[in-house]
């Protein structure tokens, strides 16, 4: 891909290419957002299970292999990890947003404990790297993370996980709002559907983020 010329909406068909992008190790963050244990398990409903097949391969094939190697880029390059993920502190999920509570494919309760809340394994935390729980779509609103960030001295924030169209598009706006500099590694993410990822990308792309692939982060690094 082009992230200079790709995934460009109506608003930004005419838009001029952005200048290169530069990222300085100690005022970048990586965020992994909610790739967990329970996103990758099989649907109960054999048709549901098959609506998901898609979703499940580019998890296996796509998302997480390159999220792992995003992951040790970064580590070996200084950028501080840090993941988010969807998980509640009551066992009875009173704490989580109404988003979460509502009927439907939003429907989490994820006690912070269970094995279906966990990161999988294959992108595990280090010891020392950050987590932040969340009841709420966006990794800012619901945590301290902006507090985090800020202490830090972060100014570029790294974005991979799922959903493209949800969790992950709102966080980004949230980061956004609050003056950060985002980038959202594409070949990192998944929706339920490629349909949503593009169409998600393409809204988010130019205004709140910048859309690119994993071999572009590299490249931005060593500038």
């Amino acid at each position: 891909m082009n992230w200079k010329t790709d995934f460009r909406s109506f608003y930004y068909a005419d838009a001029p290419e952005p200048e290169d992008i530069s990222l300085v190790p100690e005022q970048t963050a990586l965020l992994v957002i909610d790739i967990q244990n329970t996103y990758l398990e099989p649907k109960a409903d054999r048709h549901e299970n098959t609506l998901w097949q898609p979703f499940f391969s580019r998890m296996k094939d796509v998302v997480i292999p390159n999220t792992a190697k995003l992951i040790s880029r970064c580590r070996a390059s200084g950028v501080e990890v840090i993941y988010a993920r969807i998980a509640c502190l009551k066992p009875d999920g009173r704490d989580r947003s109404l988003s979460q509570k509502k009927p439907g494919f939003n429907y989490l309760l994820l006690p912070k404990d269970e094995v279906e809340a966990q990161i999988v394994d294959d992108l595990a935390p280090e010891p020392h790297e950050i987590t932040v729980l969340k009841t709420t779509d966006s990794a800012l609103t619901g945590t301290n993370l902006r507090l985090i960030l800020s202490n830090m001295g972060i100014r570029n924030v790294v974005v991979a996980g799922i959903f493209t169209d949800q969790c992950i598009s709102s966080s980004v706006r949230s980061l956004a709002d609050e003056s950060f500099e985002v980038i959202v590694v594409e070949d990192c993410c998944a929706a339920a559907t490629d349909e949503l990822h593009r169409h998600e990308l393409e809204i988010i792309n130019m205004i709140y983020c910048h859309v690119v692939g994993l071999d572009d982060v590299s490249e931005f690094l060593a500038k």
